[in-house]
């Protein structure tokens, strides 16, 4: 019912815009009723709807060229023949009207609008409203800002409405379906969707983290609450900013993967390789991209290894040194204005910058497991099917052997691979020596057994 709503929606600004682009045909060739303004021709009303669209058009008061501008980009995809208007002939120059602007692509039949395409129809009774048009689709405006629409670049020697007028896809899902389905991992949304099969039972984490971690699900139970209802918003910045930091496998990924799982919302890890560019403006560009994105979505935004790019800043004494230090500044500003929760994760704390510790609300160290809590891990691993021989004393192996959760793991996963091939469920001490062995080897350390 909630999709049939939302099309119906659409359907209705289609409608309207068809209205319009007639109304303005009718004034362009003079003829009769040229003196009606097409601004006349009532708005469909979305005061009491209910749909994607509707709350957006709400939430940023967007007025009727903003609307008009939206319906012309998303007329394409959903009403073609809207625009088969725009293919009428100049008879005298047995040509396409370039007041009309528009492309057509080789896979494309239809009309393509372009910036041209708006400005023709808004500065038709206006001409003045043309600095309107450069308004809209700058980069000031939201519509821009939010990744809603796009004006396709031209070659450098063409002029600049020349460009197509490009609906973003993901916010046309949105519109119908109240979903942004991303490309994952590519250039276009350099993050990917993490989850795992694990609960909060299955792993195991200090006392203290795990209080400071109730104080990141608490925000995301009640954060509206205290913001909106409480009126907090005057006096606190927007979202939640958390740092992890401590040695790998311990359980950052998981954890924040866990905390998205548990509280409803999708966490995205971002890809840090597709994000750094090493040409001026790239990087921003790419990290405005997750934001953008992201901001009106609930989601949480990962950075793993985040000191790769939010370390410490530098004294800026070349070029580079400039360029990484404006990174770094904008970075502080869109995740101090990011709307949800944002977690950055690091092995080392040190090398973050102090500029950044100031921005977080909570600082999380996952320390190396206690014997306790190795115990702990040991038992939860091989729990199921793959178990480990009654013989193996379990408490010596946690006392001796320092491993992380993640090492843990990996070693169930070698000693699990060992017995299947055996056809057998039961690892023996020395399957599991060896597979600890590896993981001391990993990290380049010597395993001594007292065995």
């Amino acid at each position: 019912m909630g999709n049939n709503i939302a099309l119906s929606v659409l359907r209705h600004e289609m409608d309207w815009l068809s209205a319009v682009i007639k109304q303005c045909m009718i004034s362009y060739f003079l003829q009769e009723g040229h003196e009606k303004q097409w601004t006349a021709i009532p708005l469909p009303d979305l005061s009491l709807v209910d749909c994607p669209y509707a709350d957006l058009v709400r939430k940023w008061e967007l007025d009727i060229y903003s609307r008009l501008a939206i319906a012309l980009s998303m007329a394409p995809h959903l009403c073609p023949h809207t625009l088969d208007l725009f293919f009428t002939k100049n008879q005298l120059q047995d040509r396409s009207f370039t007041e009309f602007g528009g492309l057509v692509a080789k896979e494309h039949n239809g009309f393509l609008p372009t910036g041209n395409t708006l400005c023709f129809l808004m500065t038709i009774h206006r001409p003045e409203l043309r600095y309107l048009v450069m308004d809209l689709l700058g980069n000031g405006s939201i519509l821009i800002k939010e990744g809603v629409l796009s004006l396709a670049e031209t070659a450098p020697n063409l002029p600049w409405f020349n460009g197509q007028l490009i609906l973003s896809r993901s916010w046309f899902d949105y519109f119908l379906s109240g979903e942004r389905q991303m490309e994952q991992n590519s250039a276009s949304f350099p993050a990917q969707q993490i989850d795992t099969a694990m609960e909060w039972e299955d792993i195991v984490l200090d006392r203290l983290v795990l209080e400071q971690l109730n104080e990141i699900t608490s925000w995301l139970k009640y954060g509206d609450i205290l913001m909106k209802d409480w009126g907090l918003n005057k006096q606190l910045k927007p979202g939640y900013r958390a740092l992890f930091y401590g040695p790998p496998g311990t359980g950052k990924t998981l954890t924040a993967t866990l905390i998205g799982k548990t509280t409803g919302r999708r966490t995205y890890k971002i890809d840090l390789s597709l994000i750094v560019s090493k040409y001026i403006g790239e990087t921003e560009k790419n990290l405005s991209r997750i934001f953008d994105l992201a901001s009106d979505q609930n989601w949480i935004l990962f950075f793993d290894e985040a000191d790769a790019l939010f370390g410490k800043r530098s004294t800026a004494d070349s070029a580079n040194d400039r360029h990484a230090n404006q990174q770094t500044a904008y970075l502080l500003q869109r995740i101090e204005d990011f709307p949800g929760v944002v977690i950055l994760a690091t092995n080392l704390k040190a090398n973050m910058d102090e500029a950044f510790a100031r921005r977080f609300q909570s600082i999380i160290h996952f320390t190396m497991p206690s014997t306790e809590e190795r115990y702990a891990l040991w038992q939860k691993a091989f729990s199921g099917i793959c178990r480990l021989d009654e013989k193996i004393d379990l408490n010596a192996i946690a006392e001796e052997y320092q491993l992380t959760g993640g090492a843990i793991i990996n070693v169930l996963r070698f000693c699990a691979l060992e017995v299947v091939r055996r056809n057998d469920t039961v690892v023996s001490l020395q399957e599991l020596l060896t597979g600890i062995k590896r993981e001391f080897k990993k990290e380049n350390r010597t395993l001594i057994s007292s065995g």
